[in-house]
């Protein structure tokens, strides 16, 4: 007598695996890229009269070169001490003539409030690091940043990040404008 071997029904397998999948689909995290955020300036209108020329003190110079070399106001700088500089650079305290103009403004939900007319230039050469362009770019965002906190804390009572009604987040954005101009990269280290 031939024993008849039981057949395993297979057809819910189909259906678990499907669900499975679903499964790890919808859990599964991936990894996107993420860049430095900017927004770009609109183009430029051709029958725009011309800018009116930038004061030189108005200009704070960084330059990155082909080796990684940090060129701050014609001198050699240091990332560690970037920051500090923009930072006195564009809030220029002492009212030092060589630094750039304030301008006093109302502002609302300010009052009056004495507006850097400063511009910090980055130009990397085209043999920059990846690396040292964040690093830079990073320690430039972050003076801005900082001195947007202080100004927050003064009249708000938070840091700016904290500051939800957007009123208020304009008041402070008009209080320190993001002034960073950058180039076009070029080659700086090898005229």
């Amino acid at each position: 007598m031939a024993r008849m071997t039981p057949e395993i029904n297979a057809g819910s397998m189909a259906d678990i695996a499907f669900l499975l999948l679903i499964f790890f689909l919808v859990t599964t995290t991936m990894d996107v890229d993420t860049g430095i955020n900017r927004m770009l300036p609109p183009p430029i209108d051709p029958n725009a009269p011309e800018p009116p020329p930038v004061r030189e003190r108005n200009v704070f110079v960084v330059l990155v070169d082909a080796q990684d070399r940090l060129m701050v106001e014609g001198e050699p700088g240091n990332i560690t001490t970037l920051r500090e500089r923009a930072k006195e650079f564009l809030l220029n305290p002492d009212d030092n003539p060589n630094m750039p103009v304030k301008e006093t403004t109302e502002i609302e939900h300010i009052g009056e409030f004495d507006v850097s007319r400063g511009i910090i230039s980055l130009q990397n050469d085209r043999g920059t690091s990846y690396e040292m362009y964040i690093a830079v770019q990073n320690e430039l965002a972050a003076a801005v940043r900082e001195i947007r906190d202080e100004v927050s804390r003064q009249y708000f009572g938070r840091r700016f990040s904290e500051l939800r009604d957007e009123e208020l987040v304009n008041a402070v954005r008009r209080a320190v404008p993001m002034a960073i101009s950058e180039a076009e990269p070029r080659d700086i280290g090898r005229r």
